[in-house]
């Protein structure tokens, strides 16, 4: 099976600069496979501006289907139902939905066959066309379950993009948090750029992230981003990263610019001498991968 150079972007939280920084490895790195794995709450799209998208349909779960013309009310499902998806309405049984797990119990047990299982779609995922390559992202409906899942999709269908183009970087922006769809786009990367910033919050999330990405073994460097707000929190961060095996690849400061840019919709090529040297880092790296 053909090998990839995958490149992870994460971050501990959300809002530290991560989707910024990821466009502008898009923009800036040569052949390469873009994808978006942050299906909650996709944002990339907006820097990148696709077009000519191809949507498919994402499965999630089967979830139960009480036909009431079968129902005898026995209520040996609401019995049996350890996640209490159902209710009674009106003296008739009926399934919620939202609280449904999809375990196909209640369809065993039920002695008319009144309850079968159907498939649920919780979102879309999409191959398209971009002006720095192509990417493939998703959107998980509101509510939607098994982000985990549609990440391991995105994944998988960059690395098909890949081997149809004879392409062998693929470039992935990472959900924020050190949650199950992390976890389903860190595993198996080659290399993990986090993005932080010197808040509170921010480090303690770094730290997070830096234990989950140990876990799985991959080599990382750290973007501290907006260096200047707090220099003492800066400092901490580099001393985190030195004890944790984590080399600080770049410090960005707090620009204007880069703000005014990301206002616009457009990607910060060439605002900032800082963030040009950290994407030279970058390529760099995965050049000698």
């Amino acid at each position: 099976m053909k090998k990839f150079k995958e490149i992870v972007v994460v971050s501990g939280k959300g809002g530290t600069g991560k989707t910024t920084f990821t466009a502008t490895l898009a923009a800036s790195l040569p052949r390469k496979i873009i994808a978006d794995t942050d299906v909650d709450a996709a944002n990339l799209h907006i820097l990148l501006q696709p077009k000519k998208s191809r949507a498919t349909k994402f499965r999630g779960k089967d979830i139960a289907s009480l036909d009431p013309g079968k129902c005898t009310n026995c209520g040996l499902c609401r019995e049996k139902c350890a996640f209490d998806a159902v209710i009674p309405v009106k003296g008739n049984l009926k399934i919620d939905e939202s609280a449904c797990e999809g375990c196909t119990l209640c369809s065993l047990v039920c002695p008319t066959e009144a309850i079968v299982m159907i498939p649920r779609f919780v979102g879309d995922w999409m191959i398209s066309e971009t002006a720095y390559g192509k990417f493939v992202h998703a959107r998980l409906k509101p509510g939607g379950e098994n982000s985990g899942h549609l990440v391991t999709m995105v994944r998988l269908q960059a690395k098909h993009l890949a081997v149809e183009n004879n392409i062998d970087t693929i470039l992935i922006d990472g959900p924020p948090g050190i949650g199950c769809p992390v976890n389903a786009a860190v595993s198996g990367t080659n290399y993990a750029v986090v993005v932080t910033e010197p808040t509170y919050s921010g480090i303690s999330d770094l730290e997070r992230i830096l234990l989950l990405i140990r876990h799985f073994g991959i080599p990382c460097g750290v973007i501290v981003n907006r260096f200047d707000i707090h220099a003492e929190n800066t400092n901490r961060i580099e001393r985190y990263c030195r004890e944790a095996g984590a080399s600080v690849l770049a410090k960005i400061p707090h620009s204007y610019e880069i703000m005014e840019s990301i206002a616009a919709a457009r990607i910060p090529i060439n605002v900032c001498q800082e963030l040009d040297r950290a994407v030279s880092a970058i390529s760099q790296i995965i050049s000698d991968i």
